[in-house]
């Protein structure tokens, strides 16, 4: 009988957390566990990328949850399809090796178009009159729909906004669950969002944090039972990553504010407050959870130092690179920003440029992951008084991406069977040979 490996990739999820999770802890009890230290940066997309590529941003190019394309001068972010990314993944490492294994890939981050055999990822439709109709892209294409008639629409405003909660990962479960009954693939890899929701919202040590484990622990346990009352008990195993760990944050930096403050960073005036003006200026910083690449027109020798010495000492940053820094991180890639600002690890940082909220541009108070040329974990929040996006980023409480040199910034990696994992630690470019392993096809 040929294996079926399921692994789930389960953001912010430590080591203390399988207290509150005893469905998790019976599915991998007769297993093995490891710590998983995320490479840096330690934020969704580049980790994924380094769980299913088994390699660093130097060489399959996610450098961050967003790409600035200096020859169009265009900021990209959550959008970019899979050939954004210059590896194979697990999936196509199977493929090479077998044709007839088939793959399933639901939820996770830049996934549009991969090789695997079925795939389900949000894709809304984006109208002309500028609002949003609800969408998933899958393969087969006419997989969604049959998905919509059986279980409604995936509720994209739960997955992200205010409003972000359990729906949204209860439907991915529901979904994967009749996928995969009716498509029987090999190798399953589901992104299980939750957790990420509510500790950087929450914080991670909070009772809200606590309920969300037992929230997201149900279902679990519903996707455990469906898959094993599909006659294949014995080919299963579980891996279960937990792609990085949320920690309490008390700071935040604007690196922009500070870039425009040196004459370095330059905005346009509109009728709806200031844009960034990429154009003209001369350094701008794409922020992104608890570092930012820091683009340099040209790459200019000069402006580059003058940033750095424009981030030396500057409360909450714990670490400025430049070029001869990023080879350290796998960072040496032409996609990394001149210059790349770390986080202490109880800081984030901003993408706000404004110096006044009445300048801000109207899309600063809106769920918009698209046009703000940065992370805003922000949105997650909902100013009653402007009926909008607060601009506060005090109000957030957790974050992650910097170096995990503390355990407390370190996940764990679970498996359902011994001998997989193989020791203590593990790091994310590791967890693609841990799937491959179970199909004798680890090192390939």
């Amino acid at each position: 009988m040929k294996p079926v490996v399921v692994l789930l990739s389960v953001p912010g999820l430590r080591q203390r957390d399988l207290a509150s999770m005893p469905a998790l802890t019976e599915l991998v009890r007769a297993g093995e566990q490891a710590r998983l230290i995320p490479s840096f940066p330690a934020v969704t997309c580049p980790v994924q990328a380094n769980m299913t590529c088994g390699s660093l941003p130097n060489e399959h190019g996610v450098v961050a949850n967003g790409f600035y394309w200096r020859d169009t001068n265009k900021v990209e972010m959550w959008t970019a399809w899979n050939d954004c990314i210059d590896r194979p993944q697990i999936w196509d490492r199977l493929h090479q090796c077998d044709t007839s294994l088939k793959s399933m890939v639901w939820f996770p981050l830049h996934s549009k178009g991969c090789g695997a055999d079925y795939i389900c990822t949000p894709a809304p439709i984006h109208n002309d009159d500028g609002s949003e109709s609800l969408w998933c892209h899958t393969r087969p294409e006419t997989l969604y729909q049959e998905l919509v008639d059986e279980l409604g629409h995936f509720p994209l405003h739960h997955f992200w906004g205010p409003v972000a909660n359990i729906q949204s990962t209860a439907w991915i479960v529901d979904s994967a669950i009749r996928a995969a009954d009716q498509l029987r693939p090999d190798f399953l890899y589901i992104y299980l969002p939750h957790l990420d929701y509510v500790g950087q919202k929450q914080g991670p040590d909070t009772s809200a944090f606590c309920d969300g484990l037992v929230e997201l622990d149900n279902e679990i346990h519903k996707l455990a039972q469906s898959l094993c009352q599909m006659g294949r008990e014995s080919s299963l195993l579980w891996l279960v990553a937990g792609e990085y760990a949320i920690v309490p944050v008390d700071h935040v930096s604007f690196p922009n504010r500070l870039l425009r403050e040196a004459g370095l960073l330059e905005v346009s005036q509109q009728d709806d407050g200031e844009h960034l003006d990429l154009k003209n200026s001369r350094a701008w910083a794409l922020a992104d959870h608890q570092f930012s690449h820091v683009f340099v027109r040209n790459a200019d020798p000069q402006t580059i130092n003058q940033v750095v010495d424009c981030f030396n000492n500057v409360p909450g940053i714990a670490e400025v690179l430049s070029a001869g820094d990023f080879k350290r991180f796998g960072l040496d890639h032409a996609r990394t920003g001149e210059v790349v600002l770390i986080s202490d690890p109880h800081s984030w940082q901003a993408y706000y440029w404004w110096q006044e909220d009445s300048h801000a541009p109207s899309f600063a108070r809106t769920v918009d992951i698209h046009q703000k040329p940065g992370y805003d974990p922000v949105e997650l929040f909902f100013d009653p008084h402007t009926k909008g996006i607060p601009l506060n980023a005090s109000l957030v409480c957790g974050s992650h991406g910097a170096p995990a040199t503390d355990p407390a910034q370190q996940g764990i990696v679970l498996a359902s069977k011994p001998g997989i994992l193989g020791k203590s630690q593990l790091v994310d470019t590791e967890i693609a040979d841990c799937a491959l392993k179970a199909f004798g096809l680890s090192g390939v």
